[in-house]
């Protein structure tokens, strides 16, 4: 049970930092999107970290690259709205 809570936090904050560093009108917002935001960031960087050896398999992102991940996660989200592939926030 305190995995998954310290899941929730890492990507809670990550989501947090990636909004603030990547300010936006199409930034998704609330806690339960931020958390998915920095999960989804966490994850990305986990794969990534793994895929160029710096991550061993049983390893994951800590908060910063977490965070990294998470700036990249908006980053696509914000082209996508940009390019109209998926509706902004109404």
């Amino acid at each position: 049970m305190s995995g998954i809570l310290w899941i929730i936090l890492v990507g809670f904050v990550a989501g947090v930092i990636a909004k603030f560093l990547s300010p936006g009108p199409n930034n998704p917002s609330g806690f339960i999107l931020t958390t998915v935001l920095g999960i989804a960031g966490a994850f990305l960087a986990t794969f990534i970290g793994q895929q160029i050896g710096h991550y061993s398999p049983d390893q994951g992102a800590g908060f910063i690259t977490s965070a990294i991940g998470a700036v990249v996660v908006l980053f696509i989200w914000n082209r996508l709205v940009a390019r109209g592939a998926i509706s902004g926030p109404r």
